[in-house]
C-alpha cells in the first residue's frame, strides 16, 4: 500500500514538473515572437536568466490559476452565457499580468492585449501536456472511465438496480497457448495471472482444439455451440462456387447463421450479454467491433460504433494516439534489430505491417477494454471480448519471442485493470480468461523449400509453375479488423474468388492455405473427388504431396475404403481404423485421429486436405502462409489453448478428464452462467424467431453509447 502511494505521489510530481517545463518553454518562445512581450531587462540578459524568468512567470501563472479560478468560477455563474467566453479570456490575461508583476526586478513585461493571447496559448499547452500525461497513466485512465460510466449509468438508468448475482466476463487472449501462458506466469511476465494461480483463486486448464485450430472454428464453437462444417480458416464450397474466409464479414455472418440454424438457439450471450471485438456476436444485443455484423448496412450496423464512442472522448484519443505512435516505432526498431542480427526464421515486416500491428496491440485493445469496463460498470450479466494483440505479433515475431512477451506484459496490465474495475462494479464479477488456440513456431514452407504449396500442387498436376513465387496472404485477424474498421473489403477473398472463377472454367485446382493446413479443390467436379478420380486425372499428384518432406499427411476419400489418410512411402490408413500414436498421425499427439475423423464428416471438406510436417521434439511446423508462428492445423502448441477460471466455478471437466473441442468449451461456459444464476439461453424462444435477428440484434443508439 505504501509503495503504491509513493508511486502515485512520484507520478503526480513528474506530471507537475513536465507541465511547468512546457509552460516555461512556451513563454520563452512567445517572448521571442511577440513584440509586446519580453522576459528580460532593457539592457538584455543571458539565456539562462531569461529561462529563470520564464520559469518564475510560468510557475506564478499556474499557481494563481489554481488558486483564483475556483473563486472566479463561482462568480462567473452569474455572467450571461453569451459573454462568458470573452470574460474568460480577459480574466486569464489579467491573471498572467499579475503573475508577471510578481517576477523580481520587473523583467516580465507585456501589453494587456498581448497578455490575453499569451495566457490563452499557455493554458492550451498546459492542458494538452497535462492531459497527455494523465491519459497515459493507467490509474488516471481508470478513474476517468469510472466517472464517464457513472454519468452514463445515472443518465440512462437512474432507477435501475443490478441483481446481487455475479456477472461473468470472458476475456479471450487470442492465440496464447497453454504453455505460453504457464511460462509467462511462472516468469512473472504476467504478474496478475501469476497472483491468481499462486493464491489459488483460479485454476488453469488446457483444452484441445479441433483439426482447424483457428479463431473462426474455435470462437464459433465457443459462442454459438457449433463449429460443424468449418474445415479451415478459408475453404472453397463447390455448391455455391464461393470461397468462405472466417475473417470476412459476409462469411462470418453466414457461418453464424448456419451455427444458429444447426443448434436452434441464438448463442451464449443471448440475454443481457455483450460481444466486444469478436468475429461472432454470440447472440448479444450489445455489440461493438463484431465482424459478423460489419457487413450490414445502415443504422442496424453498430459493429464500428465502439470506435466512434471511444474516440469521441479527447482524452481517449490522446492516450491511444500516443501509444499507437510508440508501438509503430517499437515495431520498426524490433524488425530492424532482427534484420541486423539476421535472426531465423524471419518473415517480412515492412510496408503497412507496423501500422497493422499498432492497430491490433493498441487501438483494438484500448477500445475493447474500455467497452468491457463500460459493460461491467453498467452491471451487464455476461461479456465476451477478444484481444488479438498477441496473435498478431506472434505470427510475425514468433510465439516465444521477446516481442511477443512484451505484448503479454501489456495484456496482463489490461487484466489487472479489469480486476480493479470489478471492485467498483455494481455487482460482483467473475473473470474467466481463455484462448481459442495456440501457435506453433517454425519457418515457412516457402522459406525451407523455395516454393509454395500451390506450386507443389501445380507441379504434381503437370501444370506450369511460375518462376516468381508469389507470397501467400497472412490470415491474421487484425488485418480483417483494420479493413472492417475502414469499411474496406477483404483483399485475399477477392483474389481467391477470382482464381476460383478462372479455375472453374478449366481443370486447374484451387489451393488455399490456413496456417499449416492446406486445402486442394477441383472446382469443375461438383462432388468431393475420390482418390481414384484424382489418380485418373493427375496420376502423380497424391504421391508428390504425400512423399514431400514438408508434408505430414493427406486426407482423401477412397471409393474402396472410404476416407483414407496417406503418408510418405505409400503409407495408407482408412480413417475408420485411425489410432493415435500409429501410422501417419503417430507424431501428432492424442486426439489427432478423432479430429481427422470429424473433419472428414463435413460436407465442405476439400478434395485433398494437406497437413504440414511436424517435429514433435522442437514443436515446429511449416506454415503455408508467411508466418513464423502459425495455427490452423495439427501439430504442437497451436492445438492446446487454455481456460483460466475462478475456483468459485465448477471444474471444467470432472475427474481429471480432457476438455476437447470448442463445442465442449461452450457447454462449460454455459454451465458457469447457470451456476451464477446468470443469463439463461431461452431455447424455446429462439427456436421460433428469425435466427439472424437473434444473432444480430443491435442495441439502440442510446444503449450502445452507454456500453461502448
Amino acid at each position: 500500500m505504501a509503495g503504491g502511494r509513493w508511486r502515485r505521489v512520484a507520478s503526480a510530481a513528474w506530471r507537475t514538473l513536465t507541465v511547468w517545463a512546457a509552460g516555461t518553454l512556451t513563454m520563452m518562445i512567445l517572448a521571442g515572437i511577440l513584440p509586446d512581450f519580453q522576459l528580460q531587462s532593457d539592457n538584455g540578459d543571458s539565456m539562462t536568466r531569461v529561462a529563470i524568468t520564464a520559469a518564475l512567470g510560468a510557475g506564478a501563472f499556474a499557481i494563481l490559476s489554481s488558486l483564483v479560478w475556483p473563486l472566479l468560477v463561482r462568480a462567473l455563474l452569474l455572467v450571461p452565457a453569451l459573454v462568458l467566453g470573452l470574460v474568460v479570456f480577459f480574466l486569464n490575461g489579467a491573471v498572467l499580468l499579475t503573475a508577471l508583476h510578481l517576477i523580481p526586478d520587473g523583467r516580465g513585461e507585456v501589453s494587456p492585449e498581448t497578455a490575453v493571447v499569451v495566457a490563452a496559448v499557455m493554458s492550451a499547452v498546459a492542458s494538452a501536456t497535462g492531459g497527455a500525461l494523465a491519459v497515459r497513466d493507467d490509474d488516471a485512465y481508470r478513474r476517468r472511465l469510472y466517472r464517464l460510466a457513472d454519468r452514463r449509468r445515472r443518465k440512462n438508468a437512474p432507477d435501475s438496480d443490478c441483481p446481487p448475482t455475479p456477472g461473468t466476463v470472458f476475456i479471450q487472449l487470442d492465440g496464447v497457448g497453454h504453455e505460453v501462458l504457464r511460462r509467462a506466469a511462472r516468469d512473472d511476465l504476467m504478474p496478475t495471472v501469476n497472483s491468481w494461480l499462486r493464491d489459488g483463486s483460479h485454476r488453469l486448464t488446457p483444452w484441445r482444439t479441433d483439426w482447424s485450430s483457428q479463431t473462426g472454428a474455435s470462437q464459433l464453437g465457443i459462442l454459438h455451440g457449433s463449429n460443424h462444417d468449418i474445415p479451415a480458416f478459408r475453404w472453397y464450397e463447390k455448391d455455391t462456387g464461393e470461397v468462405q474466409v472466417s475473417n470476412r464479414p459476409t462469411s462470418a455472418a453466414e457461418l453464424q447463421r448456419r451455427a444458429i440454424e444447426h443448434t436452434g438457439d441464438g448463442g451464449l450471450l443471448t440475454v443481457d450479454g455483450a460481444s466486444r471485438g469478436n468475429l461472432f456476436s454470440g447472440g448479444a444485443e450489445e455489440v461493438a467491433l463484431v465482424l459478423s455484423v460489419a457487413a450490414r448496412r445502415g443504422k442496424q450496423n453498430r459493429s464500428r460504433a465502439g470506435y466512434f464512442a471511444y474516440f469521441s472522448d479527447p482524452a481517449n484519443a490522446v492516450r491511444t494516439a500516443l501509444s499507437f505512435c510508440a508501438e509503430v516505432g517499437r515495431e520498426i526498431g524490433q524488425s530492424t534489430h532482427a534484420r541486423i542480427r539476421k535472426r531465423r526464421p524471419r518473415v517480412g515486416r515492412g510496408g503497412l505491417y507496423p501500422f497493422i500491428r499498432a492497430f491490433a496491440t493498441v487501438v483494438e485493445r484500448d477500445v475493447v477494454v474500455a467497452a468491457v469496463i463500460g459493460d461491467m460498470l453498467a452491471g451487464r450479466s455476461a461479456v465476451y471480448a477478444d484481444l488479438v494483440a498477441y496473435d498478431e505479433v506472434a505470427h510475425h515475431s514468433g510465439p516465444f519471442s521477446r516481442d511477443a512477451e512484451k505484448v503479454l506484459e501489456r495484456l496482463d496490465r489490461s487484466l489487472a485493470l479489469l480486476a480493479k474495475v470489478a471492485e467498483h462494479a455494481p455487482r460482483p464479477y467473475r473473470i474467466v480468461v481463455l484462448s481459442d488456440h495456440g501457435q506453433s513456431p517454425g519457418e515457412t514452407f516457402l522459406a525451407r523449400y523455395g516454393l509454395t504449396l500451390q506450386d507443389l500442387v501445380r507441379a504434381g498436376c503437370g501444370l506450369p509453375v511460375p518462376r516468381k513465387v508469389r507470397r501467400t496472404h497472412s490470415g491474421a485477424e487484425a488485418r480483417s479488423a483494420v479493413r472492417a474498421a475502414l469499411h474496406r473489403p477483404v483483399e485475399e477473398t477477392k483474389e481467391a474468388e477470382e482464381r476460383a472463377r478462372r479455375a472453374g472454367r478449366r481443370t486447374e485446382p484451387i489451393v488455399l492455405a490456413s496456417g499449416n493446413l492446406g486445402l486442394v479443390s477441383f472446382p469443375d467436379v461438383p462432388h468431393r473427388m475420390s482418390r481414384e478420380e484424382i489418380d485418373a486425372r493427375h496420376p502423380a499428384l497424391l504421391a508428390t504431396l504425400a512423399n514431400h518432406p514438408g508434408i505430414g499427411f493427406l486426407l482423401v476419400r477412397s471409393e474402396e475404403h472410404g476416407a483414407v489418410v496417406l503418408g510418405a512411402q505409400g503409407a495408407e490408413v482408412p480413417v475408420a481404423e485411425l489410432a493415435d500414436g500409429r501410422g501417419p498421425l503417430a507424431d501428432f499427439g492424442p486426439g489427432a485421429a478423432d479430429a481427422v475423423r470429424r473433419t472428414d464428416s463435413f460436407p465442405h471438406t476439400a478434395d485433398i486436405m494437406v497437413n504440414s510436417w511436424y517435429d514433435p521434439v522442437d514443436g515446429e511446423v511449416l506454415a503455408f502462409e508467411e508466418q513464423i508462428g502459425s495455427h490452423g492445423g495439427l501439430g504442437g502448441a497451436q492445438g492446446r489453448p487454455f481456460l483460466l477460471s475462478p475456483l468459485a466455478l465448477s471444474e471444467p471437466v470432472a475427474d481429471g478428464g480432457t476438455l476437447v473441442g470448442a463445442e465442449q468449451v461452450h457447454h462449460v461456459l454455459r454451465r458457469w452462467l447457470r451456476e451464477g444464476n446468470g443469463p439463461q439461453i431461452p431455447l424455446e424462444n429462439s427456436l421460433h424467431r428469425d435466427p439472424t435477428v437473434a444473432s444480430f440484434a443491435a442495441a439502440p443508439p442510446e444503449a450502445q453509447d452507454k456500453s461502448a
